[in-house]
């Protein structure tokens, strides 16, 4: 297994990690999720891309497999460690820059709503230093918003290719330069523990 290594120049505190998925990443992100613990320092903000027309289990499928309380994102709460916050289905899930939940039903980027990029840029923007991860998908969702976050003074994980289902969307970040390290599914979560407990 590939080990996370903790670079000199790593900011001192994250505030928040950003998860983007797609096709594949229910089980890309019940992989991640289940092995962080409840006692994790940081909330965790996610996109998966799903049909708008569906009610969406995300949460409870999530919530049935880790020790963290999943639930929709819900506009204008604040965000809490160790929680994880869910885009509801056909709404961007973006931060202000206050630190409460936006849920809006602007138009689709490129197709989707919600849109990994949105969550991503507007938590950097918000936050400063957050932890972006692009899990397996189709397509390059997340890949300018790991630009952003980057600019903003954080770190960006990319799923590697043996392990994503699809490798379109950590693909298009790392071929962005936004991405710090490429890991296999099982090194993420924890990559996300090391980071949290030592820069929270």
């Amino acid at each position: 297994m590939q080990r996370f290594t903790v670079a000199d120049d790593i900011p001192a505190v994250f505030h928040l990690v950003a998860i983007a998925a797609s096709a594949g990443g229910l089980s890309a992100l019940v992989a991640v999720l289940t092995r962080l613990p409840r006692s994790f320092p940081l909330p965790i903000a996610l996109v998966q891309h799903i049909d708008p027309n569906r009610v969406s289990v995300v949460p409870q499928i999530l919530g049935r497999r880790t020790a963290l309380l999943v639930k929709h994102a819900e506009h204008d709460e604040i965000m809490t460690p160790g929680v994880v916050y869910v885009a509801p289905p056909a709404l961007h899930l973006q931060i202000a820059d206050d630190g409460h939940v936006v849920l809006n039903s602007d138009d689709p980027v490129r197709f989707l709503r919600p849109c990994a990029d949105r969550l991503f840029a507007s938590a950097a923007s918000a936050f400063g230093p957050i932890i972006g991860v692009v899990l397996t998908g189709t397509g390059s969702d997340g890949a300018t918003g790991a630009q952003a976050i980057k600019r903003f003074g954080g770190l960006v994980i990319a799923q590697d290719e043996a392990t994503s289902a699809f490798f379109g969307m950590p693909q298009a970040a790392i071929r962005r330069g936004a991405v710090d390290q490429v890991l296999p599914l099982n090194a993420i979560a924890p990559a996300l523990e090391a980071l949290a407990q030592i820069h929270a």
